[in-house]
């Protein structure tokens, strides 16, 4: 048992020192988009007819480092700006599957090859669901022009870069990227490394295994990676690793239900159908495009063991302190009595209370806002109608119930 405890916590170790520089390195560009690249500026060229709205929706969403549950709030946003529905499902798609972070680790644990497909594969994929949906959904769009955005100041710029990537990012990603590290190290352990060989030979078996396993589960494109790198050095084609950074974070049942009930019953098949078949032929695709280049394992192999431990070992301490930081719970504010308080059962992470936080501070009359993610209320104080503080919430794209 001993010996067992001691393996996990050593692949756990392994797998976190490899990713912690790059990561922190992508934190930081995030950061940066996050400021220069914000929602405002994406909101403004979605809209419109043709298929430019659809690419610049692949585009802007490749590199922002949103997470698989933050990305429905912009895209409810978007929605409601009057962006297309093909616009706002490519976007669904390109922006959690990958990121600036998450491409530097998938680098780190995963190699060249890796780090150059998955945008790619993202953007083909999201250039493919807006196609589609163009196709089959008949729809005319409006945008709406906000050209009232204040400047911002370039002291508050860099103070709000370093707080976005580092402390706001740390947090979204930290619980998911500790279980993924974590879920790594066990398939490592507890998998012997000639399971896939002698069970299941076929390439095809591990692909629809990988898509059975990550349609319904909800993880983050940097929580995929460890997982997919497990999966890897368990036999696992690396085809199927694809499939799995691919359709891990783009499906989940919280964005599958937001995809039906929001865009209507055939943008939900649509885009289930879409990634189901993108993620089967990206599979193929990579597997035979690393076969043509030798199957050269150095392709496919962690790169982050190569950094010195004198940049890891800080790197790791240094990443594992802000994700403990932004996770503790004397960080969080609960809602104390305020004067109009509604629950928000789907909101779930910091950057759905970032967009509601937002969303009410714009409200004529209100004061205070104060958002429990813990206890899903909303509360706001100041001279509001109750019906313009639910009405801001709907719009942000969240659900209204009445405290119970």
């Amino acid at each position: 048992m001993v010996t067992i405890l001691y393996d996990i916590v050593r692949e756990s170790v392994e797998l976190w020192l490899a990713v912690a520089p790059y990561l922190l390195l992508g934190m930081f560009i995030a950061g940066i988009l996050h400021v220069f690249l914000g929602e405002d500026f994406i909101r403004h060229h979605l809209g419109g007819k043709g298929m430019a709205p659809v690419v610049k929706a692949t585009l802007f969403g490749i590199p922002l480092p949103i997470c698989s549950c933050g990305v429905i709030p912009v895209a409810a946003s978007l929605k409601k700006e009057g962006a297309s529905k093909s616009s706002v499902l490519s976007f669904l798609v390109s922006t959690p599957t990958t990121g600036v972070d998450s491409i530097l680790a998938t680098y780190s644990l995963l190699g060249p090859l890796f780090a150059i497909f998955r945008p790619i594969a993202a953007f083909f994929s999201g250039i493919t669901i807006g196609m589609v949906n163009r196709l089959f959904n008949k729809e005319k769009t409006t945008i709406k022009h906000d050209h009232s955005h204040k400047a911002i100041a370039t002291g508050f710029k860099v103070k709000e870069v370093f707080r976005y990537g580092f402390l706001e990012l740390a947090e979204d990603i930290g619980k998911w990227l500790l279980i993924g590290v974590i879920l790594g190290a066990l398939l490592t352990v507890f998998i012997p490394e000639s399971f896939m060989t002698r069970h299941l030979a076929n390439p095809m078996l591990h692909f629809l295994l990988v898509l059975v396993i990550a349609i319904p589960l909800y993880v983050c494109a940097t929580g995929s990676i460890p997982i997919a790198t497990a999966l890897i050095a368990k036999g696992f084609s690396p085809g199927a690793a694809l499939i799995f950074l691919i359709a891990g974070p783009a499906t989940n049942t919280v964005t599958l239900s937001f995809v039906y009930s929001k865009l209507g019953k055939r943008a939900f098949y649509i885009y289930l159908s879409s990634i189901i078949v993108i993620s089967l032929l990206a599979g193929l695709v990579f597997n035979w495009i690393w076969g043509l280049l030798g199957s050269d394992l150095s392709l496919i192999s962690p790169h982050g063991s190569h950094l010195s431990l004198w940049l890891t070992i800080p790197s790791g301490i240094i990443l594992f302190a802000l994700i403990v930081f932004g996770l503790l719970p004397s960080r969080k504010k609960e809602v104390n009595e305020m004067d109009y308080e509604v629950n928000v059962p789907d909101m779930t992470c910091k950057h759905c209370k970032m967009t509601l936080e937002n969303a009410l501070n714009n409200v004529k009359g209100v004061e205070k806002v104060s958002v429990s993610l813990d206890e899903k209320i909303v509360g706001v104080d100041g001279k509001v109608k109750a019906e313009e503080v639910q009405e801001a919430i709907r719009n942000a794209g969240y659900t209204v119930e009445e405290k119970k």
